[in-house]
């Protein structure tokens, strides 16, 4: 399974809805998508009347993004450190499971807020704390913790941004007016998993290289002794889905 096929069958386990409806009226406003991905959440903005613009740093996302030919969208490949004119500023920012690349997004949160208009608004969603299932050894849970301590300080990732969002947005100059907690069927879930979401959760560990490298010869016994922990009836996720959402300062 490749990269856009995880990203398809991932669409269907997240709380849309709950998040675009807590968007305000859509129709004739211009959005960017900062994170695009294949274009499933750029179609749901663009369908609740919004033209969206698309932006994404991997080529193969971006790649079939654009061959879906979506009304009302385009998407584009660039780093989202340094996105390029687009010729208006937009009504609204959506950013969805991208903040966590960026361990210095305050500063990325103040460069975008230059593309909106006054008033403009922006909808943050990130994880927080992706590995926090349990049951789990002490020698397992320590080694994934070690491996988060090392994404966050070599500047890869920040597995805990979910729980900073709003105050990055805050210290970043936004209004922060909600904030919502929220299920999904495959990050967020008590008791055992669903066999396609167990099966989603192999993929994504054999697709993540880093942890691979980081763990070494002790990555295979982690990652069976995790998948065994998603399938068990005393499983309980303290991991959350967050989404912010905020308007620019004037």
């Amino acid at each position: 399974m490749n990269l856009v096929e995880e990203y398809r069958r991932q669409f269907g386990w997240r709380s849309w809805k709950r998040i675009f409806d807590s968007l305000p009226p859509l129709v004739g406003q211009n959005v960017l998508d900062l994170g695009c991905g294949i274009g499933d959440q750029a179609r749901e903005l663009s369908v609740r009347g919004a033209s969206v613009i698309g932006f994404d740093s991997n080529r193969e996302l971006i790649a079939e993004a654009t061959s879906r030919k979506l009304k009302n969208c385009e998407f584009h490949r660039c780093d989202l450190r340094f996105l390029p004119n687009v010729g208006t500023r937009a009504d609204g920012v959506w950013c969805s499971f991208t903040a966590a690349y960026f361990i210095d997004l305050p500063v990325l949160l103040k460069s975008w807020s230059n593309h909106l208009v006054r008033e403009g608004w922006i909808a943050l969603t990130e994880i927080d704390d992706l590995f926090g299932h349990q049951p789990l050894s002490t020698k397992t849970s320590s080694l994934l913790e070690a491996y988060t301590q090392d994404a966050m300080s070599a500047g890869r990732y920040d597995f805990r941004m979910g729980r900073k969002l709003q105050q990055y947005l805050q210290q970043s100059g936004y209004v922060v007016s909600h904030v919502l907690i929220l299920p999904d069927e495959e990050l967020s879930f008590n008791g055992p998993g669903k066999p396609d979401v167990i099966s989603a959760w192999r993929h994504r560990l054999e697709r993540m290289s880093l942890p691979r490298t980081f763990c070494g010869s002790k990555f295979a016994e982690l990652r069976e002794e995790f998948l065994g922990c998603l399938s068990r009836t005393d499983h309980v996720s303290t991991t959350r889905v967050i989404s912010c959402f905020a308007t620019k300062h004037r």
